[in-house]
């Protein structure tokens, strides 16, 4: 009976010091980091004695480029869609404050709403706060190994796991509703879109970029541009209440940013 209990207790030690060496082998991507959600690009219209000058104005809040940081992967600016999709790519674009979920207080979705504010890494879960005005999302992502769900309800952020390699944390999505844009400028999607997450440390930096494949509407798999998060000090906040009441008022219908 003591051979069998020193046994048992033998084990539990060698599971949790399995489980201690293998966060060992990770970085730790716990804390809180800056606010870097994909917002649409406004622009400064001035005219002076009738010459129109237009300045582009970036509102990403993405704190500089992250294209040469070790690790990331070759992007580009925009999606690829299919020749017959463009036009209706181009119609939601140039309607947005008619046709964009966002605008009526839809939720971003994945990988719209970008990387996390926080993020909370456990021995066999990751999990993911955000802050958005459609409601403060959050994400359980498993790391034990755990397949996708067979038949998941089908949701704008998706069902997640996720794994290492190396270094970088990898999140697979999958199990995403249609009714959602991943970015900004009419990006629709079906519910076939595959969205996988790439997060790894660059100093006491954070590094997010993503990848979507949607078969159903784009020519080729979309990488997008990496983003890089500073370590910040500010908590968390719970965002007000999103209310439509501005779509009876629009004087156009081309871009939300009027509001």
């Amino acid at each position: 009976m003591k051979k069998t209990l020193l046994a048992v207790v033998a084990a539990a030690f060698a599971a949790q010091g399995l489980v201690l060496a293998q966060q060992a082998r990770h970085p730790d991507l716990s804390g809180v980091w800056s606010y870097a959600i994909d917002r649409a690009p406004a622009a400064l219209k001035k005219e002076v004695n009738g010459q129109v000058t237009i300045q582009k104005i970036d509102q990403s809040a993405r704190h500089g480029s992250a294209s040469t940081v070790k690790g990331v992967q070759a992007s580009e600016p925009r999606p690829t869609y299919k020749p017959a999709l463009l036009a209706k790519v181009k119609d939601l674009a140039d309607h947005e404050s008619r046709t964009d979920p966002v605008f009526y207080c839809g939720k971003p979705g994945i990988p719209r709403i970008g990387p996390p504010r926080k993020i909370v890494q456990l021995p066999k879960e990751t999990i993911f706060l955000y802050e958005d005005i459609s409601g403060d999302p959050y994400r359980v992502i498993p790391t034990d190994g755990r397949p996708h769900r067979q038949y998941p309800n089908p949701s704008a952020y998706g069902d997640s796991i996720g794994k290492w390699e190396g270094d970088v944390f990898i999140v697979d999505v999958t199990g995403f509703g249609d009714d959602t844009w991943f970015g900004e400028d009419g990006y629709f999607h079906t519910d076939a879109m595959h969205v996988i997450e790439r997060i790894w440390k660059d100093g006491d930096n954070l590094v997010w970029q993503a990848t979507v494949e949607e078969p159903n509407v784009l020519a080729k798999p979309w990488v997008m541009p990496a983003r890089l998060l500073r370590p910040s000090t500010d908590s968390l906040e719970e965002s007000p209440k999103c209310v439509e009441s501005d779509s009876s008022k629009l004087l156009n219908d081309d871009h939300h940013l009027q509001r």
